[in-house]
C-alpha cells in the first residue's frame, strides 16, 4: 500500500510551500488508494508548540486534508534512541566535541583555502584520553553519521536519474550537545517504522536525500522512492520567504480564499496541466501525476490565486454554500445565488449584493431624463428575467438612446454602482417598489 507522509515543525503556522506537500502527497495517496501521515516535527524543543501543532491541524482540516496516520516525534524519543545505538554500535555515530566557534573558524579557514567547507572528520583521530579531557572541561559530544564517502543514485520520480557522491558532504549532526535529536534521524526512523513508500518534497532536500538513503541503509532497510520538485518563487521570480506572513494558509483562508481554490492553486501551479478550479480533491485526485510536474521553478502569485479563487466561486451550485450564506446573514435563495456568483471574488462579498438587493440604496442619477422615463414605463409586477429587456426596449424606444448611454444610467440608480450582476437577473430580485423609488431618485 502506498504511504506518504508530511513533516511540518509547529515552530510557525504552515505556509504556502508546506501547504504544497500536503496537498501533492495527500492527492497521490487518494489516487493510489494508499494512506496520508502527519508527522509532527518537534524535535526542535525550543520553538515548537503545542499551539502551532493545533494550527497545523486547524489549516490541513480547512484544506479538507484528513490524516490517516499520526506520530508526532517528541512521543517517540525511545524509538529514535534505540536507533541511535545501533548505529553507534555499528561504527556509523561517531562523537565530536569541537564548538560551534571552532566549526566556524574551521569553516572559513577552508573557505580561504578555495576548499569546500566540508567536515574533515577529526574526531575520529580522537584518543580515549582526548574523549576524557574535552568531558573533564565540561563538553558534551554532538553525535555524526558517518556517510561512505561513495556515489549515491535513485531515481528521481520527478527529476529522473540522481546521483549526489558524499565525499563532497559533511557527515550529518543528527544529534546535539544535549542528547536532543536533530530531524534526519527521526524522520528515517519514522520511514521505516510507519512503512513509508514515497517521500515527495521540495528540491532543498535533494542533497540531504543521499545522506538520509545512507542511513536507511546502515539501519538495515530499503529507502523510499523521493520525488523532489522545484520551489515556488515569486510573481517575479525571486525568493518566497516562509516568513510572508500572507502567504500562511491561515492568513489565505482569513483574507477569503476557498480552500478548494488553494487545493486547486497547489496542486496544479508547476504543472503541464492549466490552473483551473475543480470542484473536488476527488477530481483534483485523479488528475495527478508526476509526470506532469515540471521541473522549472513555480511562480506562486497571489493575484492569480485570487482569480481563481473567483472563478471556483462562479462553478459553486447554491446548496454547496446555502449554509455559509446563512452564516453571513444572506437568506435571498437560489436566484440570487445564481444572479450574484459570476461578480464574486470571496464568498463575502455577497453581502454588498444583498444590501443592493434589500436597500436602502443611495441612487446615482446619471441622466434624469432617462431615468425618469424608465420609472414612468416600468411594467407591474410579476417581474422575470424577461422584464430587463421589455423596460430598456421601451426606454429606448421612447428616448431614442442606446448601449451605454441606456444601461449606465439605469444600473447607477438602480444598485448605485456602475457595475455588477446582470441587470436581467438582478432587477426581479430589486423589485418593483424599490426600483421605482430609486429610479426618481429616492433612496430605498
Amino acid at each position: 500500500m502506498t504511504v506518504v507522509r508530511i513533516a511540518p515543525s509547529p515552530t510557525g503556522y504552515l505556509q504556502a510551500g508546506n501547504g504544497r506537500a500536503a496537498v501533492l502527497n495527500a492527492l497521490f495517496a487518494k489516487k493510489s488508494g494508499g494512506k496520508f501521515m502527519l508527522r509532527i516535527d518537534d524535535t526542535d524543543d525550543t520553538r515548537s508548540t503545542r499551539t502551532f501543532e493545533d494550527g497545523i491541524l486547524e489549516d490541513l482540516a480547512w484544506l479538507g486534508l484528513p490524516h490517516d496516520i499520526f506520530a508526532r516525534a517528541s512521543d517517540r524519543v525511545a524509538i529514535y534512541e534505540t536507533a541511535a545505538e545501533k548505529l553507534k554500535a555499528s561504527g556509523r555515530l561517531y562523537p565530536c566535541y569541537e564548538t560551534p566557534d571552532e566549526l566556524d573558524r574551521r569553516r572559513k579557514r577552508q573557505l580561504a583555502m578555495h576548499k569546500p567547507p566540508v567536515y574533515d572528520r577529526a574526531a575520529l583521530t580522537l584518543s580515549e584520553e582526548d574523549r576524557w579531557r574535552f568531558e573533564a572541561e565540561g563538553r558534551r559530544p554532538h553525535w555524526r553519521f558517518k556517510l561512505t564517502h561513495k556515489r549515491v543514485h535513485w531515481n528521481d520520480l520527478i527529476r529522473g536519474a540522481v546521483e549526489i557522491d558524499t565525499v563532497t558532504q559533511s557527515d550529518p549532526v543528527v544529534i546535539r550537545e544535549n542528547g536532543h535529536f536533530l530531524y534526519m534521524l527521526p524522520s528515517v526512523v519514522d520511514d521505516i517504522e510507519f512503512a513509508i513508500t514515497h517521500i515527495m518534497r521540495g528540491e532543498d532536500h535533494v542533497t540531504n536525500t543521499a545522506a538520509q538513503i545512507e542511513i536507511f541503509e546502515a539501519l538495515g532497510a530499503a529507502p523510499p522512492a523521493f520525488a523532489h520538485y522545484p520551489l515556488f518563487v515569486t510573481a517575479e521570480g525571486g525568493k518566497l520567504s516562509k516568513r510572508e506572513g500572507s502567504l500562511s494558509l491561515r492568513a489565505l483562508r482569513e483574507s477569503g480564499i476557498e480552500p478548494l481554490a488553494l487545493a486547486s492553486y497547489l496542486a496544479k501551479i508547476g504543472t503541464s496541466d492549466p490552473i483551473e478550479p475543480r470542484l473536488s480533491l476527488d477530481a483534483l485526485a485523479e488528475e495527478f501525476a508526476f509526470d506532469k510536474i515540471g521541473r522549472a521553478a513555480a511562480q506562486f502569485d497571489l493575484a492569480e490565486l485570487s482569480a481563481l479563487n473567483g472563478k471556483l466561486l462562479h462553478m459553486l451550485p447554491y446548496d454547496a454554500v446555502t449554509a455559509r450564506l446563512a452564516a453571513l446573514g444572506v437568506a435571498e435563495g437560489p436566484a440570487f445565488w445564481d444572479a450574484v456568483r459570476p461578480n464574486l471574488a470571496r464568498l463575502a462579498d455577497v453581502q454588498s449584493w444583498r444590501d443592493v438587493v434589500r436597500g436602502p440604496v443611495a441612487p446615482v442619477l446619471e441622466d434624469p431624463g432617462v431615468t425618469g422615463k424608465a420609472a414612468a414605463l416600468l411594467p407591474p409586477e410579476p417581474w422575470d428575467e424577461t422584464t430587463w429587456g421589455q423596460l430598456t426596449k421601451s426606454v429606448s424606444d421612447a428616448t431614442g438612446t442606446k448601449g451605454r448611454a441606456l444601461f449606465h444610467p439605469l444600473r447607477l440608480a438602480l444598485t448605485g454602482r456602475g457595475d455588477g450582476p446582470e441587470l436581467k437577473k438582478l432587477l426581479p430580485l430589486i423589485g418593483r417598489a424599490k426600483a421605482l423609488a430609486r429610479l426618481e431618485g429616492k433612496t430605498a
